[in-house]
């Protein structure tokens, strides 16, 4: 009797691609793969380990694998990921929300009462991962994202009506931009802070996301001084800026802000111990020519 195929049942399928895949979680990016090519999810896949894998379903997840071995981001070919307590829509248009993030989402939670009706804006909001995040913990707030690529924002949007949140309306625009005359009592951005020459921009998931999302000048900082300059005007007194940048960026970054007249301005870690986020806030009104 002939050999079977090696990708005609589904554990074997399993089998032969953790075998290609690089890395400690090849099994695990391979079960990802297969369930994304099936549409079932993780406790249907050990019920139906002998089951066979239709033909059409084998050529669909040997193009994700042949993808994913040159190293294309799991999260694009899944078209997803998870982020704070949401599933969120993600393309190459948008960059993929990280752990680390989150960080920002509980610093800016910690400032925003649950009881209070406050308004927040979320810079460069890409999938509309923090804005999301955050209206979803406070339903009362009122959230404006903003975000220079429409394509973008056409994801946040989806990833918005998918899951339920309404408190976000969706700006295009560079930065502030969009918002023009208004003020917020909170407004948090993850800009891109990769030096334009970082060797990292051609190595792993970053050669396939966008660069306008991942680097920005010299240093890194051109986004985040575009930033800190124009926040003050658009902050009510008292009112919060957090920005999220490079575990080696935190000094240069709170310059920034106390050049700027921001008080109480900290560097706060990530799970690492590595600097992540650094806040500030105003105390009056501030005029942008300073």
């Amino acid at each position: 009797m002939p050999a079977e195929p090696p990708l005609s049942r589904l554990d074997q399928a399993l089998r032969v691609a953790a075998g290609r895949l690089p890395g400690p979680d090849a099994r695990h990016e391979a079960e990802h793969l297969l369930l994304h090519v099936l549409g079932r999810d993780r406790a249907w896949l050990f019920a139906h380990g002998d089951d066979a894998l239709p033909a059409e379903s084998a050529a669909a997840f040997e193009d994700l694998l042949a993808r994913r071995m040159v190293g294309e981001p799991l999260a694009y070919l899944l078209g997803r990921r998870g982020f704070w307590t949401l599933d969120l829509q993600v393309s190459p248009a948008t960059l993929i929300p990280r752990p680390e993030t989150e960080r920002l989402v509980e610093l800016a939670l910690a400032r925003l009462p649950p009881d209070h009706a406050l308004r927040v804006a979320d810079l460069g909001t890409g999938s509309g991962a923090i804005a999301l995040a955050i209206a979803s913990e406070r339903p009362l707030a009122q959230l404006v994202a903003t975000d220079i690529s429409a394509e973008a924002l056409g994801v946040a949007g989806a990833n918005a009506q998918a899951n339920g949140i309404a408190n976000v309306a969706f700006r295009h625009g560079s930065w502030l931009a969009p918002l023009a005359g208004e003020r917020f009592d909170l407004i948090a951005s993850n800009p891109p802070y990769i030096a334009e020459d970082d060797p990292h921009l051609a190595q792993g998931d970053l050669r396939f996301e966008p660069p306008s999302a991942l680097s920005s000048g010299t240093d890194g900082l051109d986004a985040v001084r575009a930033i800190v300059l124009a926040a003050p005007d658009h902050l009510v007194p008292g009112g919060w800026l957090l920005l999220e940048h490079g575990w080696d960026q935190g000094a240069p970054v709170r310059a920034l802000l106390m050049a700027r007249g921001f008080i109480d301005v900290a560097t706060e870690t990530d799970l690492e111990h590595r600097d992540r986020v650094t806040l500030g806030r105003v105390t009056e009104a501030q005029d942008a020519s300073r």
